[in-house]
């Protein structure tokens, strides 16, 4: 369990957490009180102060590294936060619902659409590889609310390694006529001597580096900054026709004309690890280091020779457990939402089944194109639809200590069901039309399995994982060093962050469905190896039936296995009837579950050359193709057991027609039981547990459509 350092503790003790022991920071400067009153603490803020950061993130990248940096702004600070997070649409649709899953207390986010901000800074010509986005903070003064009268603005690639109040207290420290907060840059890149014939842009000695700056934007505003920047700008533009370093050069060149207006904070408040950096000398004279800054393209893999000690700290908080952050700051009652409408606390933690049931109540950390398809801008503009206004509710506030809040609530919030997954209009035959978005769930033991089938389905995907904050990052090193996998463009990965003992495979099923776009699903699991050529055999046929309707159709594809971990997987229908005669393959399930697939009527599909109606029976749980607005999975079901049949079950409910396709199939691989698998076959308790689940499920259902669903 971490142990936060008290105000009164003046030990060395430091936290040891992940990699890296933060006794190598030295002994903090604390004061001697031990009161937890609201009143000033070591003379910095008052513990109940909301202190307001600022941060421009757009893109699934910066998305990805954002998190790190609120992470590590979480764990240190004792405050109520307020973040300003200036975004484009793809940044906000992520980041609304990863903090809305998250449901950290005394935390609020704001978004800001760089959309209205970017004619301001667009005639801009900008070299820095952050392009237009690198220009964005020199609209604070229009991005922010006129409200908001001080900020901490950070760049992404920014690790906190303090209590951020230690900063937010520097604001008392400025002068009448200073508004911004900024430390030196670090390297000779403004004195113009890395080579022969640079012509960096005008700057105060060596200039100011923009990636951690306190702004006061009242003063801002009142000094009319909007037309300080543009003047500068285009006097020096006509010279140096672009920018080099986006709004850190702009800003340096109003701060030239203007010295009056900048605060120099202390060097350790920005340590700058770029490749020509000169951070050693403030680092090796001070106690603390306060904030790192990879201001480099080259990022975690620039040259230092304390990389090791920077590289450790930042991926402590990289693989940080963020469930863990969820904590209270006991004596701030500004939560939104009081204690008794957590559903939670609501349980009662004697029941045989509380651990079900709050798994169903469970707020999962949810990263919804942790990696998303790989569109280039013009083809998103037209195919994605996420750089669409009207694709997404504008609405500027969320709170995140909302204790019933849920991806559900988020979905709905934020127009998710208009974001499309796929990167072709077309299908794969070059038809037109109907498309279909393969859905499925895992873990990092099954991870093996994404190659293979990728291998098989060519059309668009939709893949949700459970993983651990490093495990996670374990996943995305596997991606970029998997052809098959970078060789994709149509395929979102969405990331589910573990808690508690289950997996919660329907809750997962969920989020896939909801980031498609396309007219069907296919509802299938990760251990199905699809046949070759399914997907374009589903866009055809589902094409070249729509006349006949499909709103409450359910298209069957037969499922059958092998128990060889080395198949020659069958080409045809006709050669998997021959490897089914011989022995080497089976009806799915046909020796430990027939109920569940028997419904399919095998012995008719080996003959079938039109698709045909079956009637539902009560376990029936095959693999489906249906329209995406589809009922989501019941949450209630967790682990294993019960949670495809009682979606199938409410379709039937709901008067869908189930429909076996003559000439589809999919195989399942044979692989190691899961845990949950394991619990169920040797617990009673669990197998007690999925009864009383089954049988609530079906009292709802039934209370719910008045249908006259009966259990055998």
């Amino acid at each position: 369990m971490l142990r936060e350092q008290s105000e009164d503790d003046s030990s060395n003790n430091g936290i040891e957490m992940g990699r890296y022991n933060f006794r190598s920071f030295g002994r903090r400067k604390l004061g001697r009180s031990s009161t937890y009153k609201c009143k000033d603490r070591e003379g910095i803020v008052s513990k109940c102060e909301v202190l307001h950061l600022a941060i421009v993130c757009a893109g699934y990248n910066s998305s990805r590294s954002v998190v790190t940096l609120i992470k590590s702004v979480l764990f240190f600070r004792r405050n109520p936060l307020h973040f300003h997070l200036i975004v484009d649409a793809e940044a906000k649709v992520v980041l609304s619902t990863l903090f809305r899953s998250w449901n950290v207390p005394h935390v609020k986010v704001s978004f800001y659409l760089t959309d209205p901000l970017a004619n301001e800074v667009s005639w801009v010509p900008n070299k820095h590889y952050s392009a237009l986005f690198g220009l964005i903070k020199l609209t604070l003064n229009k991005a922010l609310p006129v409200t908001l009268d001080r900020v901490i603005m950070l760049d992404t690639d920014i690790t906190v390694a303090t209590d951020i109040a230690e900063l937010w207290s520097i604001f008392d420290k400025f002068g009448t006529k200073q508004y911004l907060g900024l430390v030196e840059n670090q390297s000779d890149w403004y004195l113009g001597k890395l080579w022969k014939s640079h012509r960096p842009w005008p700057a105060i000695g060596r200039g100011y580096n923009s990636g951690v700056m306190l702004v006061r934007l009242s003063m801002l505003r009142s000094s009319n900054w909007s037309q300080l920047w543009r003047l500068a700008a285009e006097r020096y533009l006509t010279t140096l026709l672009a920018t080099q370093l986006a709004d850190q050069d702009i800003i340096n060149a109003v701060i030239k004309e203007h010295p009056e207006i900048v605060y120099n904070l202390p060097c350790q408040w920005n340590v700058q690890l770029s490749d020509n950096t000169r951070s050693e000398l403030c680092y090796l004279e001070l106690i603390d280091i306060k904030a790192i800054h990879w201001n480099s393209p080259k990022k975690l893999k620039v040259h230092n020779k304390h990389i090791e000690y920077f590289r450790n700290l930042h991926l402590t908080f990289l693989e940080y457990d963020g469930n863990l952050l969820r904590r209270e700051l006991f004596g701030c009652n500004t939560s939104s939402v009081a204690q008794t409408r957590n559903p939670l606390q609501q349980l009662n933690e004697d029941d045989d089944c509380y651990e079900f049931r709050r798994a169903r109540h469970t707020s999962y950390r949810t990263h919804i194109f942790y990696i998303a398809p790989q569109l280039k801008e013009n083809f998103a503009r037209n195919n994605y639809g996420m750089f669409n206004d009207n694709n997404f509710d504008h609405t500027n506030e969320i709170i995140t200590d909302k204790k019933e809040s849920n991806v559900e609530d988020v979905i709905q919030d934020t127009g998710l069901r208009r974001r499309p997954v796929v990167t072709n209009n077309n299908n794969v035959d070059g038809s037109e039309g109907a498309d279909v978005t393969l859905v499925a769930t895992l873990s990092m033991d099954r991870l093996q399995m994404v190659e293979q089938l990728l291998t098989h389905w060519d059309g668009p995907v939709s893949l949700t994982l459970y993983l651990s904050d490093a495990e996670a990052q374990q996943f995305l090193a596997y991606t970029l060093t998997s052809d098959i996998i970078s060789s994709r463009s149509n395929v979102a990965y969405h990331i589910v962050y573990k808690e508690g003992n289950f997996y919660p495979v329907n809750f997962l099923r969920n989020v896939g469905i909801q980031q498609v776009s396309t007219t069907f699903v296919f509802l299938t699991d990760i251990d199905f190896l699809p046949m070759f050529g399914l997907y374009a055999y589903l866009t055809r046929t589902l094409n070249s039936l729509q006349h006949i309707g499909s709103h409450r159709k359910a298209w069957v594809v037969p499922a059958f296995e092998t128990q060889r971990y080395r198949l020659s997987f069958p080409h045809s229908k006709a050669e998997l009837l021959n490897r089914l005669d011989m022995g080497e393959l089976f009806t799915f399930r046909y020796h430990v579950w027939t109920k569940g697939h028997a419904p399919t009527n095998f012995a008719k599909w080996r003959t079938a050359t039109t698709p045909y109606k079956v009637q539902w029976e009560e376990d029936f749980e095959p693999y489906v193709v249906v329209r995406k607005d589809v009922p989501a999975y019941d949450a209630r079901f967790v682990g294993f057991g019960w949670n495809k049949v009682s979606h199938i079950m409410e379709l039937h409910v709901l008067g869908y027609e189930f429909v076996v396709l003559p000439n589809a199939f999919i195989i399942h691989t044979p692989h190691a039981p899961s845990f949950d698998i394991a619990k169920f076959r040797t617990s009673p308790q669990y197998k007690n547990c999925v009864k009383i689940l089954k049988k609530e499920f079906v009292e709802d259902l039934n209370r719910k459509y008045g249908s006259n669903i009966s259990l055998a």
